[in-house]
């Protein structure tokens, strides 16, 4: 799977010297379960503490996009997921939570963390 942090565009923190949390919903993601070629549905929730720079929404909505017609595990893109954006942002602090639905009866919910090291 290619790098696709290169889709994902930036602007600057107006305010970094306050912490505060930005929480962005994107419930249309797909990508597909590379078991079966079928699709997975999810809600990606991505909460996060700025430092000096912000995700642009149009690029964050390519990005997420960018995964429909790729076979991957629910906890490999999540953890790609932030994997990116930290690499990106580097955040103070950010936080993934994806909601897939019910395939074969069962559903769920991965959630993945970065808290930035102090130096």
């Amino acid at each position: 799977m290619k790098n696709k942090t290169g889709i994902l565009e930036t602007f600057e923190n107006q305010y970094p010297d306050r912490d505060y949390l930005i929480e962005h919903t994107a419930p249309e993601f797909t990508s597909l379960c590379p078991k079966t070629g079928q699709p997975d549905f999810a809600t990606i929730i991505l909460e996060y503490i700025p430092d000096r720079l912000c995700v642009e929404l149009k690029s964050y909505k390519l990005y997420l996009q960018s995964y429909r017609n790729d076979g991957i595990f629910y906890e490999s893109v999540t953890n790609r997921i932030l994997d990116d954006l930290v690499s990106v942002t580097q955040p103070r602090y950010m936080k993934i939570t994806a909601e897939f639905g019910v395939r074969g009866g069962i559903s769920s919910v991965i959630e993945v963390e970065y808290v930035k090291e102090e130096k």
